[in-house]
């Protein structure tokens, strides 16, 4: 896979319309010109066979390409309703204003949703977005008509990041509906001061969607790549801590890993896909595992 869609990756052109959009476009294409491209007939449609047009027959479905070259009307069937409904929903949280290397989390989670949302809405998905964190809930509601995804740029460019994540969880029951086959991403560091975070995410679970966690942290939070006497502030409530990086980097690499096996292992024994992202990597495996993810629902 082609990755010079990097040199885009700069806050001036992810916070643009037209530069998200356009990383997110040669994100994608790049993706499916190679060996995973799959065939797709039309939005929400998987292609099954040819017939004879009836009168009756709704003529958005002719075949004029066949009409052209046989001189007579066809009908595309398709006997499997594949259009799903997919929802992302980003942590906005100020851990997420977390940067390395000039990136911030949240500018890495907005390229990620972007491509996801291209390649979805590409499906003829009904795809939407919310962004949540103490200060409430921002949210846009599933759609699949052409305007939908440049609403969605918008709103990921627009998205307020601050504060905690919310101790009110009532007006997180507007985010899914229990009752139907979706496709929740939740894009998040993972920060959080007990297990709210994790419960809530545990309780979006039913037996007839497909739940995704995209964990998303730096290098420096991952490896500890620090040095010397250090203070570390916690972005979200302000407090703050002296540390000598060396002696503490051994106990802080063991805790992070206790820490990410029990999540992994949490969320899996919920039947909740679990999937750890380094900023500055490559979005393959999130568009492989969004399109598995997504046949597992037809």
């Amino acid at each position: 896979m082609k990755t010079d869609y990097k040199e885009l990756f700069q806050p001036q052109i992810i916070n643009s319309v037209s530069g998200l959009a356009l990383i997110a476009r040669a994100i994608v294409d790049g993706f499916l010109s190679g060996s995973h491209q799959s065939r797709r007939v039309g939005p929400g449609q998987e292609f099954s066979q040819y017939r004879g047009y009836q009168p009756g027959d709704d003529m958005r479905l002719l075949d004029w390409k066949m009409l052209a070259r046989s001189g007579r009307y066809y009908i595309k069937e398709s006997d499997i309703d594949t259009q799903v409904n997919v929802k992302f929903i980003v942590d906005s949280s100020a851990s997420m204003l977390h940067e390395e290397a000039g990136l911030q989390k949240i500018d890495f989670v907005k390229v990620l949703v972007a491509s996801l949302a291209y390649l979805s809405h590409n499906q003829g998905d009904m795809v939407g977005l919310y962004a949540l964190n103490s200060s409430g809930l921002r949210s846009v509601y599933p759609a699949a008509h052409n305007k939908h995804y440049n609403r969605i740029l918008h709103e990921l460019i627009g998205i307020k990041v601050g504060g905690e994540w919310p101790k009110n969880l009532n007006d997180l029951e507007k985010i899914h509906q229990r009752t139907q086959k979706e496709l929740l991403f939740v894009i998040t560091d993972m920060h959080e001061a007990g297990t709210e975070l994790t419960r809530w995410i545990q309780n979006l679970k039913t037996s007839r969607n497909e739940v995704v966690v995209l964990h998303v942290l730096g290098e420096n939070e991952l490896e500890f790549n620090y040095s010397g006497a250090l203070v570390f502030e916690d972005l979200e409530t302000g407090k703050k801590v002296k540390v000598e990086a060396k002696n503490a980097r051994k106990e802080y690499l063991k805790l992070m890993e206790t820490n990410l096996e029990e999540l992994k292992n949490d969320f899996l024994s919920k039947n909740i896909s679990y999937e750890l992202f380094r900023l500055h990597n490559t979005m393959e495996e999130a568009l492989q595992l969004f399109l598995k993810k997504r046949m597992a629902l037809r």
